[in-house]
């Protein structure tokens, strides 16, 4: 007969799983790393616009136009992560991008310009909603969780870092389209990794069902009013924050500086990423563990992007623009954190791809507001307006904190604690 004595073991440590990532964590942030590194597609489009004789005007809806399709693809992408899993969304998704950058690349009429960026810009940003669902559904606990997303942001912003160094240096040397050449190149290496790295999704989500109850659907999530609030208060948030890759070049364009001045403004803001990161992200993530909403840090966020990306109106030297991008990091840092630990938050089991993605959309939809505000302030004022303009999105996004957080309090305060997913995954 066994014995029923347990030998005495050690008490498991609760932060050895965020010490020591899974092997998919690790394959997925080193590909994200290298489609940020080699995504010169997006932050040099306007340099490449204007390189072909358009005019600020249309440039501005040029890049909106990647926006738009940038927001498709984050709704589209959360949709088939939840459904079909990381390994397939990404594979399908980077063998889109290696046939649509190159057209982007070599395409010169306004219309297929236009229709070209939209198409890119569906595929251009699919890890996001994909990659946020894989960290939730690995690590069980919301410090574990921040933790993980922090270095993550970390990791995107020293991959911006070289797009614009190496990007600025590419676009003087070999040509601007040569860079979304090579953006293709990076995102058919990141498919293929997928591919053989990821693991296939587990049967009950091939099968359509999940846990023992049914999915929520984008229809249950677009009536939860907690996500609108997150999303309208990040939009605001986000434009600042998108700021540093549209308005920023189109301002410093104005200005006469060219595309190697922009690359020196990315270092700036991954240098500044390298020095507060090591510090803003464990912080962070224990003011996640303590359990209530990170609304207040949101705000913060939203005015530190406010204030940082607004000085870009007030530059106009190349040190001048670089000072703005790194002003902003910590703003950015906070925001994306902050952000990140509220989605998972809201969202219920089996929809975290489906919320990200519709979180997502809202940088989408930033990146189509940011140069569309700056070409307006351009035509309205230039810098100064531009400046006003920045601040006061910054501040909006503070004030629509307010009610989200009153929200979420109610709605902890009347409703019974949830299961953890770590309590789901052992029914």
């Amino acid at each position: 007969m066994p014995s029923t004595v347990a030998t005495p073991q050690t008490a498991p440590d609760p932060d050895a799983k965020a010490r020591r990532w899974p092997p998919i964590i690790w394959a997925a942030f080193i590909g994200t790393f290298t489609i940020r590194a080699f995504g010169f597609a997006y932050p040099f489009l306007p340099y490449h616009a204007n390189n072909l004789g358009f005019s600020a005007h249309m440039t501005g809806w040029i890049v909106a136009s990647f926006g738009a399709g940038w927001l498709v693809g984050q709704v589209g992408c959360g949709w088939l992560s939840d459904r079909f899993g990381p390994r397939a969304t990404l594979g399908y998704a980077m063998g889109a991008a290696t046939v649509t950058l190159p057209v982007l690349a070599e395409v010169q009429s306004p219309v297929a310009l236009l229709v070209s960026s939209f198409l890119t810009g569906v595929v251009y940003d699919a890890a996001r909603p994909v990659i946020t669902a894989l960290i939730d559904d690995t690590f069980p606990t919301k410090a574990q969780q921040v933790l993980v997303s922090g270095w993550r942001h970390f990791c995107v912003n020293i991959g911006a870092a070289l797009t614009g160094s190496l990007g600025g240096y590419l676009a003087a040397t070999a040509g601007l389209p040569t860079l979304f050449w090579i953006n293709a190149c990076a995102c058919a290496l990141f498919g293929l990794a997928a591919v053989f790295l990821l693991p296939p999704p587990p049967r009950s989500r091939r099968a359509g069902s999940g846990l023992g109850c049914s999915r929520p659907s984008y229809s249950d999530a677009l009536r939860d009013s907690r996500l609108w609030l997150l999303s309208l208060a990040s939009l605001c948030a986000l434009t600042c924050a998108g700021s540093v890759f549209t308005a920023l070049p189109m301002l410093m364009s104005s200005d006469g500086l060219d595309a190697t001045a922009y690359g020196w403004t990315q270092v700036a803001n991954a240098a500044a990423v390298l020095l507060l990161s090591p510090f803003l992200t464990p912080w962070l993530s224990r003011r996640a563990a303590e359990g209530g909403p990170m609304t207040g840090l949101l705000a913060v966020s939203s005015l530190l992007l406010g204030i940082g990306m607004g000085l870009a109106g007030l530059a106009d030297s190349t040190s001048g623009y670089c000072l703005a991008a790194a002003a902003a990091v910590p703003g950015e840092i906070i925001l994306f954190i902050a952000a990140g630990d509220l989605v998972s938050r809201v969202a219920p089991p089996g929809a975290n791809g489906r919320y990200a993605g519709l979180w997502g959309s809202n940088l989408a939809l930033a990146v189509i507001a940011a140069p569309l505000l700056a070409a307006w302030s351009l035509n309205h004022g230039g810098g100064i307006t531009a400046t006003w303009v920045i601040c006061g999105v910054g501040a909006l996004g503070a004030v629509l904190c307010w009610p989200l957080h009153s929200i979420l309090r109610t709605r902890d305060a009347s409703s019974p604690r949830s299961p953890s997913r770590a309590e789901i995954r052992d029914r």
